[in-house]
């Protein structure tokens, strides 16, 4: 067409130079330049017509006058282009015809000098590649010119102008941002590649510079552009370097395969590798060898020898890369066996006969030598790094699975890039919690197979590495672990690998250190049993891996002090004693630090017992920068210090365990020696330094803190009561001590303040030591306590003077508050220590007096700069005025307990002294309140213990005040929600003060405002148990124990209470939300590590403080279970409870929120019937009366299974222990079958249980009769489950008639026998058959046995498990059993099944083939056919090729499809235009039409497309101009096809297409127009053989395509269509 279009314009004149200025005047548009490109290249071909010499200067004139200066001024939007074409997209077609223009005028100009002036000029415009916005034009016209004129350059010649030209483009392609990179990529650099090898190996050059490693894109994209010459087929001559010998080469191949973001990277670095496998493997190719990395394996070689083999790898490794791209686990799983391929081609297990070495393996002699590398790692670990980097991450799992399962199928090679490739994106990609999660089926608590792959995995790599190379590798690997934050389960299952890997002496100081930075990133987690857990396997690491001899005992008790005592190492643990052996056994092997001196160790001396001797020494010696009046020392060395002396006090008993333990004792003393000789002076020694005497009572306290392991708690443990007896040696110099430093003014300073809270501790702990050993009245914390008292009281009665207090009185005051409220807390836990009734008149009096929330007044202004002047560490005087508060609220809460009888006060005693606290709680109560609007959050707790003595006083009288201290309190404990430190001690008291027994009594009693108001708090708690597990748990667990009572007990007692408050039992018995999947993992890692018993010391030493949610269901069962049926409070209770149980099961059943299983609807309904099944036993015949008609109603709900098998097992229950409501029973097959349908399978499935049932009936026939009526009748229903639970009932009920004889059933003995044998002996292997053997074989009519089944075990674990019931919902009996905060009751017959239930595995029948296909799947080892997507291998330039021509685009993309256009201007929906982008573009149409171009930013387009439209040309034609856009396509020769049904349409099997065909897709509604039908040369329709009239129009579009698609095949094949 555009040949004619030249000859027409040549027709008209004769002289071309006049049509050359007419096309260079007037307005620039992109068919003016079209048509003077069109004329330009005819003039190519008739050079000898019309211009003559003239010619080459008019050519000269219009490219320097009009195309360059025309290509430079497209920096913007052109002023001639139309309004519906996009801006980008005209400059860039104005650009293309102005380029190709440009190099037939370069052709035309009669000589170089054109093309080498341009060449220069747009060179000097190449270096504003980068333009500011608003001059990308420029760059991208410089490009155009020179990819225009470089062909043109002359190799010799203009070298050097080619030189240039190749730098500055590949600089410009290299930089990969804008249009002018891809052009310079795709257009320039190919074009100069023309010129010669030069120029290659210049571009060559500069691609194998380095380069930063996320520029990875930039290089595959020159490349792909170049690798026609880069990677030429065999038997041309090369023009440059040979891509496939250079190691940089493969390895940027290699990264844009596993690293690159973007597909369009990966894609180009999979062609260049398809490339140059295809060219390798052409005949009469040379074998190949690239250079050697060490002494692995080229990266890339190849061998004619070795062809077959080499090409199957190949094909293997590239399909495998392919189906990565799909991220599809269904396709991409059967594919995963050929990777095992991959290792099996690329390891050598013998030695290459010499006869099969040719040069290619001459270069690499050693790889072939036995369990050598045949082909580089690398590319496997591409495979793993892709599937790493894989936003699915269910292929994340199957990509790291595979790699740790890699050494159990075989061993491999070393390899250095194998280490490195574990310790990057292996550990990185193990930094994903979800990857540990459980797989399907698998047991709460059995771990993740992941973890424990990886922990096997480690284990056996570290052991086939050299000796040489482990020391590092560890190392390396720990390092890692610190350079990252960890979630709490990854690091834990990493430390549990690391603490698996067999003894050896790879870590030296530099290791332990590491681990010690990984104990402390530990700490971040808030899970604080996998925190104790992953604590305890780094320790066992370090036990296991450090090298005694690399290492002093100053650097291992540095390590040992990360530990958190109270969380993993605890004396008593066996961890604990597994460290004293390790100690024992490399006592004298550790090695001497270098700061060995500094602690003053004799040379000769490195034993544990004189280095912990040492220790001591130095500890009690303060450094000679502590002043007298600094600031405490920090607590670490402190517990360093006892860390080691317990520790050294145990091995020591290690190794005399059979001798005397005299020499224990003695041990002990030797090493506390000094700070027991310096207590003992504390009391008589006024002039002992002050930091030396803070650093031994620190040492004291840390140490009887220290030794209260698991092992001192059954009394037995002789340390510590060596400790006690030393320590009481020194208790009345100590007492004396505490007693003159607290009262005697010597604290002065805001850092006595932290000295007196260490003193207070001291104080705390003598007491405690006090209540262990028995001490008697007179001993020395006796006698100190009055003392104390009395002091600190006459400190806080004396007066202010009325002027500014000073320094040293406020910080005397605040310390005596402090102490008193020490001396009444000692008090209050021991009566021993309370003084005689004579002698408490005073402090009684004094805390009488005392004026609540009395603030401390700052210190006088000029002390005050002295005050904030000390230390940066000091505390501001707002938190020493709260604590001074709080400690006045201490006092009171010991004054409260003691006397709260609350009497009012007479009318003398109003008028005299000021009143007790005790005789005005109101007032107290309103001081509780401004207490808290003044104190911070975590420390209220005293406030909250006041108000639960102050509250039931006034519920009555001022409930106003009681409905504010809730409110008040409530706000505070949500402040709380995410401190961990103190919120639930501080909601264990808010709880006890707003659930207190007497203020529920009370609330329910007056039904007033704070009855709702508590039941509004319990609601609110409720809800925030579903972000913060175990808030419920608190509330339920006080509120049970606060109302059980003993069996005996007849009357009303606190249970009374709970009928006011039942709502909160049955939240307790439904409670528990659908987890996360995040906070199911921690769950189940939490089992995990609790079923590891003792063997992790996390499990001793945490408490286990039961906040799972399943402990709130079983608290209320064991509740449930305490109660008594024969006490009728009791017994009304749990009927009320059953009745509002039912009410919310049909509230859920009528809800419109779906309902689907494991669903949260699902779990309530379950709950709902576990408990109903709980509390049937106390149900009697009156009570059933009233709920029966409801449990029947349920049955007729269509429900999932598991509530089915409830409903079944309660119904036989009732009907086994009350035969009185068979009749009802009987009616519930009354109703019609359309109203039963599946619900009928209920009640059949209660017939089956038919012998349970009349256990306790005496005459069975009439039932058997009226039964076996019923089954017989449902045996004909036309559903086909319905026949099933019929026939299993029939044979039940049949075998019953046979034994109890019924007569009157005989004659029908020949009709059941016959179909009962029928069913059994049915033939062939359908689904029938299968169906009724798997429904026999069900557990809940083969199995279970409705009586004895009857326990706690099968209600909450067996049948939850069997019948398919998500894990969360599974409660283990032991967990029954673990919850001690109530007493275990035989309200069941036993908690344990005692039959053989619990041992069968969960199928149920109608699930069954789905299960069975399913893990045939994932037992194929290998599939023979699996996914292959196409890939077209020659798209080398993606993103340029939207700018080819239509006809070119074909061949370019590697199909072999002709002219197709698709019209599809007349369909509106984005969905219909996006799928038939992707149809189209996948079968190779040539262009796509459509009615507006904006449609490809529509997400519905998109999604449909799936990018199609990046890769087809799109050309925008409104419905209007549709009839125009015919008439021209059909004027250019093509047949305008239309896809519609008319009078005279063609069936689409008896038409022939035309190579250069138009199809016309018309409107989803309306079809295509009638005036556009009369434009079309023929219309299409489909065959139709349905009643629907017509297809989808994408549908119809697809199949005329693919119609049209076939026929060219055919065609081009050879064959007739």
């Amino acid at each position: 067409m555009e040949w004619v279009l030249a000859e027409a314009l040549l027709a008209q004149s004769r002289d071309p130079r006049v049509l050359l200025g007419t096309l260079c005047r007037g307005e620039a548009s992109a068919e003016r330049v079209e048509t003077l490109r069109f004329l330009l290249q005819r003039l190519e071909d008739e050079t000898a017509r019309g211009g003559g010499d003239a010619l080459p200067d008019a050519v000269r004139e219009v490219a320097a006058g009009y195309l360059v200066p025309l290509m430079r001024g497209l920096r913007a939007r052109p002023a001639g282009a139309a309004d519906s074409d996009p801006p980008a997209a005209h400059r860039r077609r104005l650009l293309r015809a102005a380029g190709a223009a440009l190099r037939s005028c370069a052709r035309l100009a009669g000589g170089p000098q054109l093309a080498t002036t341009l060449a220069e000029e747009a060179l000097r415009d190449l270096p504003a590649a980068r333009p500011a916005p608003g001059l990308e034009g420029s760059a991208e016209a410089a490009v155009e010119v020179l990819a225009a004129v470089g062909p043109c350059l002359r190799p010799r010649e203009d070298g050097q102008l080619l030189e240039r030209v190749a730098q500055a483009a590949l600089s410009l392609a290299l930089a990969g941002d804008g249009e002018a990179a891809a052009l310079a990529a795709g257009r320039l650099l190919p074009a100069l590649g023309q010129s010669g090898g030069a120029v290659l190996r210049t571009v060559w050059g500069g691609l194998l510079a380095p380069s930063e490693p996320g520029r990875v894109g930039p290089r595959l994209q020159v490349l792909s552009a170049l690798a026609e010459r880069l990677l030429p087929e065999p038997g041309e001559r090369p023009a440059g370097p040979d891509a496939r010998r250079c190691a940089p080469f493969w390895r940027t191949v290699q990264a844009g395969l596993a690293l690159a973001e973007d597909a369009l990277t990966r894609k180009r670095a999979r062609y260049l590798l398809q490339r140059a496998v295809e060219v390798s493997a052409e005949p009469g190719a040379d074998g190949i060898c690239g250079p050697r990395e060490g002494n692995g394996p080229s990266l890339f070689w190849w061998s004619e020898k070795k062809r077959d083999e080499l090409l199957k790898f190949w094909e293997n490794y590239i399909l495998i890369m392919e189906t990565l791209e799909g991220n599809q686990i269904h396709v991409i799983k059967p594919v995963l066996p050929k990777l095992n391929n991959l290792f099996e081609y690329s390891v050598s297990e013998e030695n290459v006969h010499p006869e099969q070495q040719n040069a290619a393996v001459q270069c690499q002699p050693e790889t072939f030598r036995a369990g050598r590398w045949l082909l580089h790692p690398s590319w496997h670990l591409c495979i793993y790094k892709r599937m790493f980097e894989s936003e699915n991450k269910i292929l994340t799992k199957e990509g790291v699975v595979h790699f740790l399962e890699l050494y159990e199928m075989k061993v491999l090679p070393f390899s250095q890039e194998f280490s490195e490739f574990i310790i990057g994106p292996l550990m990185d990609a193990l930094s994903e919690s979800s990857l540990y999660s459980r797989s399907p089926g698998q047991p709460i608590g059995s771990g993740s197979p992941l973890g424990l792959k990886l922990q096997k995995f480690l284990v056996t790599y570290i052991s086939l590495l050299p000796e040489e190379l482990k020391s590092s590798f560890l190392l390396s690997f720990i390092q890692k672990m610190t350079s990252r934050h960890w979630c709490a389960v990854p690091i834990l299952f990493l430390s549990k690998a690391l603490a698996s890997v067999p003894r050896c002496k790879a870590l030296g100081l530099e290791g332990l250190l590491a681990l010690r930075d990984v104990l402390q990133c530990t700490t971040i987690t808030h899970q604080i049993l996998l925190r104790g857990a992953a604590q305890c396997f780094l320790l066992r690491a370090a036990m296991n891996l450090v090298d005694v001899e690399k290492v002093s005992l100053s650097d291992v008790s540095a390590f040992l002090t990360s530990l958190r005592q109270e969380e993993s190492l605890a004396r008593g643990t066996p961890l604990w004693t597994e460290l004293c052996d390790w100690l024992r056994v490399n006592e004298s092997c550790f090695g001497r630090p270098s700061a060995c001196s500094s602690v003053g160790l004799p040379e000769t001396a490195c034993s544990l017992n004189a280095y912990v001797k040492n220790l001591v020494e130095e500890h009690i010696k303060p450094p000679a920068w502590e002043g007298a009046s600094g600031w405490v020392p920090g607590w670490g060395e402190a517990k360093l210090v006892a860390l080691m002396v317990l520790l050294a006090v145990d091995v020591e008993g290690m190794k005399t365990r059979h001798s005397e333990k005299r020499r224990m004792q003695n041990v002990l003393r030797t090493f506390l020696d000094p700070l027991l000789d310096a207590l003992a002076k504390l009391g008589y020694n006024a002039y002992m330094p002050v930091p030396k005497t803070d650093r031994c009572l620190q040492l004291l306290v840390t140490l009887l803190h220290e030794a209260r392991g698991p092992s001192a708690l059954d009394g037995e443990d002789e340390v510590s009561l060596l400790l006690q007896d030393f320590v009481a040696s020194t208790a009345e110099s100590i007492s004396q001590f505490l007693l003159r430093r607290l009262t005697m003014h010597e604290l002065s300073s805001v850092s006595d303040l932290d000295r007196g809270h260490l003193y207070l501790q001291v104080f705390t702990e003598l007491t405690h030591l006090h209540r262990e050993v028995g001490w008697k009245r007179g001993n020395p914390t006796w006698r100190v306590v009055s003392l104390l008292r009395d002091a600190c009281i006459r400190h806080l009665q004396d007066e202010d003077s009325g002027q500014e207090p000073a320094l040293a009185r406020q910080v005397q005051r605040a310390v005596s508050m402090a102490a008193l409220a020490a001396v009444c807390e000692a008090m209050d836990q021991e009566p021993e220590l309370q003084p005689d009734p004579l002698d408490a008149g005073p402090m009684e009096r004094f805390l009488a007096s005392l004026q609540l929330n009395q603030m401390l007044r700052k210190p006088c202004p000029e002390e005050q700069s002295s005050f904030f002047e000390e230390s940066s560490s000091s505390q501001g005087w707002g938190k020493i005025a709260a604590q001074y508060i709080h400690d006045q609220w201490v006092c009171l809460s010991f004054l409260l307990k003691k006397d709260h009888t609350g009497t009012p006060p007479s009318e003398g005693e109003l008028l005299g002294r000021p009143l007790p606290a005790v005789r005005v709680p109101a007032g107290t109560l309103q001081s509780a309140l401004d207490a808290l609007t003044v104190l911070p959050s975590d420390q209220v707790l005293p406030v909250f213990r006041c108000m639960k003595l102050l509250v039931p006083q006034l519920l009555a009288s001022s409930e106003s005040v009681c409905i504010e201290a809730f409110d008040m309190a409530w706000k505070i404990i949500s402040s709380l929600s995410n401190t961990q430190l103190t919120f639930w001690s501080n909601l264990k008291a808010f709880v006890q003060f707003v659930f207190d027994t007497k203020v529920l009594t009370i609330a329910a009693k007056i039904k007033g405002q704070a009855y709702f108001k508590i039941k509004e708090i319990m609601y609110k708690m409720i809800e925030m148990s579903a972000i913060k597990t175990g808030v419920f748990n608190t509330l339920v667990t006080h509120c049970c124990q606060s109302w059980v009572v003993p069996a005996s007990n007849v009357s009303q007692g606190p249970l009374s209470n709970a009928k006011h408050y039942s709502e909160l039992v049955l939240e307790a018995c439904i409670f528990g939300t659908a987890f996360r999947r995040d906070q199911r993992l921690i769950q189940d890692v939490q089992t995990f590590i609790e079923n590891l018993g003792h063997d992790c010391a996390a499990n001793v030493v945490i408490e286990n403080t039961k906040r799972e949610d399943h402990y709130v269901r079983i608290c209320a069962v064991k509740f449930l279970c305490l109660l008594d049926g024969s006490n009728m409070s009791h017994k009304s209770f749990m009927e009320d409870l059953a009745i509002k149980l039912l009410d919310k099961d049909e509230l859920v059943s009528t809800s419109r929120t779906r309902y689907y299983v494991n669903s949260q609807q699902h779990r309530v309904k379950n709950r709902i019937w576990q408990i109903l099944l709980v509390l049937f036993p106390r149900f009697d015949q009156n009570f059933l009366n009233r709920i029966i008609d409801k449990i029947f109603q349920a049955g007729f709900i269509n429900n999932q299974a598991s509530i089915k098998y409830y409903i079944e097992w309660i119904i036989i229950l009732i009907l086994h222990k009350f035969p009185q409501f068979l009749p009802k029973f009987w009616d519930c097959f009354s109703y019609g079958e359309e109203n039963l349908k599946t619900s009928i399978c209920t009640f059949l499935s209660v017939l089956s249980h038919l012998d349970i049932i009349t256990q306790n009936i005496p005459e069975k026939k009439l039932l058997l009769k009226r039964a076996l009526t019923l089954v017989l009748r449902w045996g004909f229903s036309h559903n086909f489950s319905v026949r099933l639970y019929a026939l299993v009932a029939l044979k039940k009920i049949w075998g019953m008639c046979k034994r109890w004889q019924v007569e009157e059933l005989e004659a029908l003995t020949p009709v059941i026998e016959s179909s009962l044998n029928q069913v059994e002996n049915m033939h062939g292997a359908g689904n029938a058959k299968k169906n009724w053997q798997r429904i026999q074989d069900h557990f809940f009519f083969a199995t279970f046995h409705p009586l004895e089944d009857y326990c706690l075990e099968t209600i909450f674990h067996i049948l939850p498990r069997l019948s398919g019931l998500v894990e969360d919902e599974w409660i283990a009996i032991e967990k029954f059993t673990r919850f001690t905060d109530l007493p275990s009751a035989a309200g069941l017959q036993g908690y344990h099944c005692p039959t053989q239930l619990h041992e069968l595995k969960p199928g149920d029948w109608a699930q069954q083939d789905i299960g069975s296909n399913s893990s045939e799947a994932d037992n194929q080892s290998e599939w023979t056919d699996v996914q292959k997507k196409i890939i077209p291998w020659k798209n080398n330039a993606p993103d340029l090729d939207l700018e080819l021509v239509f006809q070119d685009r074909a061949s370019k993309l590697g199909k072999s499809i002709g002219r197709l256009i698709v019209v599809a201007s007349l369909i509106d929906k984005p969905t219909n235009l996006g799928g038939l982008c992707r149809t189209c573009e996948v079968f190779g149409a040539s262009v796509l039409v459509v009615g507006n171009l904006q449609c490809v930013n529509d997400k519905q387009f998109q999604h449909l497309s799936v990018s199609a439209e990046q890769w087809l040309p799109l050309v925008e034609v409104k419905p209007p101009q549709l009839i125009d856009y015919l008439q021209q396509k059909k004027a250019q020769g093509y047949t305008a096809i239309g896809a519609e049904q008319t009078a005279r349409s063609v069936g689409l099997t008896q038409y022939c297409f035309p190579e250069k065909s138009l199809l016309l897709l018309g409107n989803e509604r309306e079809g295509i127009p009638a005036n556009l039908i009369q434009q079309l040369d023929v219309c299409v329709e489909i065959p139709q053989q349905g009643i629907i009239r017509s297809l989808n129009v994408h549908v119809s579009g697809a199949l005329l395509i693919w119609e049209y698609t076939r026929q060219q095949l055919r065609r081009h094949a050879g064959t007739q269509p």
